[in-house]
């Protein structure tokens, strides 16, 4: 399933995930609480079975699924690793595998460090920035999993 970031059901999600009550959404659309609720509902059903797509097609066994958060954390069955898959407004769906990464040599250090900034800043998280995109990703990942 393709989730698309462009419908107002996903601007209404977003608004939820950093902590916006239902009726204010409502208010600021100029909508009923309950078409709000229903539409989050239904973008609840899209993200939670995008997150099992995702996890079916890279053969991870889903553990803990937060579709209000839009995080699914599983177990890669090939890499035998934790492995958790995300929604990011900005970068899509993310697969990330727990690891030790060789960040001082990898062509993608600068889009790590700037994807986990990003998506902590989604979530409304706060990690230290340091030169190390695995510490950051740790860090990260160990509040992500706390919020799922």
């Amino acid at each position: 399933m393709l989730l698309q970031t462009n419908e107002k059901q996903f601007a209404f999600w977003k608004m939820r995930r950093s902590g916006v009550p239902n009726i204010t959404i409502a208010h600021r659309v100029g909508i009923s609480r309950q078409a709000v609720s229903r539409a989050l509902q239904l973008m609840d059903t899209k993200i939670d079975l995008t997150l099992r797509e995702m996890a079916h097609a890279n053969q991870i066994e889903p553990g803990k699924i937060n579709a209000e958060q839009g995080v699914l954390i599983g177990r890669s069955i090939p890499f035998q690793t934790t492995t958790i898959i995300f929604v990011s407004e900005k970068h899509g769906i993310q697969v990330w595998y727990e690891h030790d990464g060789a960040c001082g040599t990898c062509q993608r250090y600068t889009e790590c460090i700037e994807l986990i900034w990003d998506y902590a800043t989604e979530l409304g998280l706060k990690i230290e920035k340091t030169a190390d995109p695995t510490q950051m990703a740790e860090e990260l990942f160990a509040k992500v999993k706390a919020i799922v």
